[in-house]
């Protein structure tokens, strides 16, 4: 991660999270009271074609900002959050949460998004984002404390139901958490849901897969077990790691039209790979890590010069692009 590369990612985001339209809406409509425009309905997180990508560009500029304050999108950056993160906007966001068919919406991907979000805005020495932003989370942790005990299953998909992804990020929040449970529910549930799991062969990639089921749900596992415990996981849930099987895991996955919002899923499974195969590197047996690691550079290479090709991309690959180099 450069600064010019910051630079890169904050720009793209900067020209998605005002942009109202087009516009895919995760909405229950209980009357006709309910139809309104997506920035009405949700004062902050209105642009970037969906909710849960207008949550994750908002943590991509929060988190470039501190980690890169001198870069020249600083300022623009500075301003978009300020305008943003606002008591009233916020309130417009419970607002929505409130509404009698809101009770599943964005269940786990935008959740987990959100608490993610939070736990950068609660890393900045300047608390105020933090501040104004809490109570939304608080509502997102509300939910997760009532679902995940009676989430008697995981999903295991490559797509935004994943509820290992959701695990993986709601981590970062759990110490910011109001209840001081929260990380333990997370860890405890990762274990119900995939302790038991062995010797997996992954039917990946599906096509519209943008997460790995199997990779995510390695990552998740290593956060929520002590580092002998993973360690002796992970060697039986994928045993055959060293041989470079399964092969599909190892082999950038081919995006055959950018234009499709689906197939460009593909460019963010070449990139959430990347991702977890370097954080599972670091946990792995040192033999074995320059093969992890070298295929989490190869799938960098096949994505990272597509970020921005076609709106159907540009509105969320940044994000995961970051994720990949510098979360």
């Amino acid at each position: 991660m450069t600064p010019e590369l910051a630079e890169r990612l904050a720009r793209i985001a900067l020209g998605h999270v005002g942009r109202e339209f087009p516009n895919k809406l995760d909405q229950v409509l209980t009357g006709p009271d309910d139809l309104a425009t997506p920035r009405a309905l949700h004062p902050i997180f209105y642009g970037s074609f969906d909710w849960h990508s207008a949550v994750h560009s908002h943590w991509l500029l929060a988190r470039v900002l501190r980690r890169f304050p001198e870069i020249a999108a600083a300022g623009a950056v500075r301003e978009w959050l300020a305008g943003a993160f606002t008591a009233a906007n916020v309130a417009g966001e419970l607002a929505y949460l409130a509404r009698p068919g809101a009770g599943g919406f964005e269940r786990p991907y935008g959740w987990a998004w959100l608490l993610k979000l939070q736990a950068e805005l609660e890393a900045r020495d300047d608390a105020d984002w933090a501040a104004a932003v809490r109570p939304l989370a608080r509502a997102f942790e509300a939910r997760f404390t009532h679902w995940l005990p009676r989430a008697t299953y995981p999903t295991r998909v490559g797509t935004h139901g994943s509820s290992a992804f959701a695990l993986t990020l709601a981590y970062d929040y759990a110490p910011f958490a109001a209840d001081p449970g929260f990380g333990e529910l997370l860890r405890a549930t990762a274990r119900r849901w995939y302790l038991a799991d062995i010797d997996a062969r992954p039917f990946e990639p599906s096509g519209v897969d943008f997460l790995s089921p199997s990779l995510i749900e390695a990552e998740c596992m290593r956060l929520a077990l002590p580092a002998a415990s993973f360690a002796a996981w992970f060697d039986a849930f994928l045993p055959r790691l060293a041989a470079g099987e399964p092969a599909a895991l190892f082999t950038p996955a081919a995006v055959s039209d950018r234009s499709d919002g689906q197939i460009a899923h593909l460019d963010g499974l070449n990139l959430s790979r990347a991702w977890c195969w370097r954080r599972l590197a670091a946990a792995a047996p040192a033999a074995l890590r320059p093969r992890l690691l070298a295929a989490g550079g190869a799938h960098l290479d096949a994505a990272l010069p597509h970020l921005a090709e076609d709106y159907m991309g540009e509105h969320w690959l940044a994000s995961f692009a970051l994720l990949a180099l510098d979360d």
